[in-house]
């Protein structure tokens, strides 16, 4: 499974972007895709994460109300609205995918993409 993202660059506090993930592969096994981020000097955290059946989403607490995961109408495909930028939400973004096969699990990473919002 290959993931990457797009999307990404610098914006106001204030402003929006949209993230987009394309997978790629032998993707009939992924069960849930989501987002990930990562700022300087800090652990990855989760962002939000969404079932690909069911759509069944989940969001970090500093997100809710703010930023919208979903997937296309290939459901490969995800995106992350984010409205409502804060300087605290820059960091590279990292699209996540993990796979169930024959009762195991295995997770997929993209490259990430730089989110940076000013003050």
């Amino acid at each position: 499974v290959q993931l990457v993202e797009s999307g990404g660059g610098l914006v106001q506090a204030g402003g929006s972007l949209r993230l987009s993930c394309a997978a790629s592969g032998s993707t009939f096994s992924i069960t849930t895709m989501g987002w990930y981020r990562q700022a300087p000097g800090k652990q990855r955290e989760l962002v939000a994460t969404i079932t690909t059946t069911g759509g069944t989403t989940t969001y970090a607490d500093s997100v809710k109300g703010r930023f919208t995961i979903s997937r296309g109408i290939a459901k490969i495909t995800m995106y992350l609205q984010m409205n409502v930028l804060k300087p605290d939400d820059t960091a590279v973004y990292y699209c996540h995918a993990r796979e169930l096969r024959l009762g195991r699990t295995k997770d997929y990473w993209g490259q990430g993409t730089q989110v940076t919002v000013s003050s």
